[in-house]
């Protein structure tokens, strides 16, 4: 078995080395493929310091180069008694390249290691998400330009209020995306710093150029302070997660709404039959149970913010294992936003939407203000119209003939979804994706 990174020449108590471990050699996996692009910056820039020399580079980035493709095609492992990636990583350095795989450790620790793995992890991961929401804006865009002159009672208190419309009520989650993107572009800009350099949380004696890997890996900016550099493990991982609670927040809500458009009372939409499940005992039931999952799981995903803030809060500056707990919570976020997204781009595409419905008399009291404003235009005070209307609907003698003349931005008549596709195409404009795959290219090449 290969020695631990740490090793000092005393074997670890079994239960002890288990627990200690825990979910690192599962989840590490995930990482694999940042921790060697992480690695293949830190010693391109150990040679241009002096530090490794100019024959030794290539050999290791050979090495490297051919680690990534196993790790980007998923056979990467990590063998038994190895601790987690890094420990793997340089293990495999050292069986093909000798002592030589000992040096790319050189002015670095497994704690900036990691902060910098999970970094590119996130990166990759929140631009997989922005293109995902992305995807569904477009979707809930269009059906909202579709379906624009169908319209749906408003509701308040679940109460019938005001008219509405298909078009109103897709375009106000499109514009909701909108506002959750400007979030994920904040979570991104403190995720996309460099911590590298940091080593344990207070530098190293070794001549670092921090710049230099800050470029290789296409990162905005470093994370200066070598200190907060470390204090950043599990801030960062709370923000994004708040980011992505901000995303599924708005998916939970377009969901319930689903769930009860789609029921028998309200019939507003449709999923087709293929899109339902049944039960098991009634024979009618077609169930919407895929709103009801995005909805449940969303609502987890709104609770990891949270649960991440409690395991590090009230925790000194400087590393503590209590730090390995964050990824159990973090890495996996992001597979369950994305799977609640696709699948909601798909049903909002596929749903059908009934027309009609505001001919039905239940919904009469809903013209109730469009008969006041129409008042108010031929020259009755606002008070008196109002106390008018109302005395006719208690004396059950309301009715209303006229027609809708909503007009002002963002209402029924002027949906606006252009400048709320140019409020959404502002902030992904931001995302500097373009730059780092260009970055990541040049290292790999």
């Amino acid at each position: 078995m290969a020695s631990k990174l740490w090793d000092k020449g005393f074997s670890l108590d079994e239960k002890i080395e288990k627990f200690t471990v825990g979910q690192d050699r599962v989840l590490d996996l995930a990482l694999a493929p940042y921790d060697i692009l992480g690695t293949m910056a830190h010693i391109t820039m150990l040679e241009s310091r002096g530090l490794l020399a100019p024959d030794e580079l290539p050999l290791l980035l050979a090495e490297l180069k051919a680690l990534h493709a196993r790790a980007a095609a998923g056979e990467f492992v990590i063998e038994d008694g190895i601790e987690d990636v890094h420990s793997q990583v340089e293990l495999m350095l050292t069986r093909k390249l000798g002592d030589l795989g000992k040096k790319v450790h050189t002015g670095r620790s497994r704690n900036d290691q990691v902060l910098v793995d999970l970094k590119l992890f996130s990166r990759d991961a929140l631009e997989r998400i922005v293109r995902k929401v992305q995807s569904l804006f477009a979707v809930l865009q269009v059906q909202s330009e579709r379906y624009k002159d169908v319209l749906i009672p408003g509701y308040t208190h679940l109460q019938v209020a005001m008219p509405s419309s298909f078009g109103l009520w897709f375009g106000a989650y499109a514009e909701s995306l909108a506002d959750d993107l400007s979030v994920l572009k904040a979570a991104w800009d403190v995720t996309n710093q460099n911590p590298l350099g940091s080593a344990a949380g207070y530098g190293s004696s070794a001549p670092l150029d921090r710049s230099m890997t800050t470029r290789l890996l296409g990162f905005d900016d470093l994370d200066y302070n070598v200190v907060y550099a470390q204090m950043g493990r599990g801030k960062t991982e709370r923000l994004i997660a708040f980011a992505l609670s901000s995303v599924a927040e708005t998916l939970g809500r377009l969901a319930a709404d689903c769930c009860l458009y789609n029921s028998q009372n309200f019939a507003f939409i449709k999923l087709p039959d293929r899109m339902t499940t049944g039960s098991s005992i009634m024979p009618h039931k077609k169930n919407p149970d895929v709103f009801e999952l995005i909805r449940a799981r969303c609502n987890k995903l709104c609770a990891a913010p949270n649960t991440l803030r409690l395991v590090t809060t009230n925790l000194p500056s400087g590393y503590f294992r209590d730090m390995q707990v964050l990824k159990e919570v973090f890495v996996p976020l992001f597979g369950e936003l994305e799977d609640c997204l696709d699948i909601a781009a798909y049903a909002v595409q596929e749903m059908q939407v009934a027309e009609g419905l505001m001919d039905d008399p239940r919904y009469r009291l809903a013209f109730s203000v469009e008969e006041v404003n129409d008042r108010v235009a031929r020259g009755v005070p606002f008070r008196d119209a109002y106390k008018a209307v109302g005395l006719e609907i208690q004396a059950g003698e309301f009715d209303y003939h006229g027609t809708l003349h909503h007009t002002h931005e963002g209402s029924i008549g002027n949906l606006c979804n252009d400048r709320i596709a140019g409020k959404f195409d502002r902030v992904l404009s931001g995302f500097t994706f373009d730059r780092i795959h260009a970055a990541v290219d040049a290292l790999l090449g």
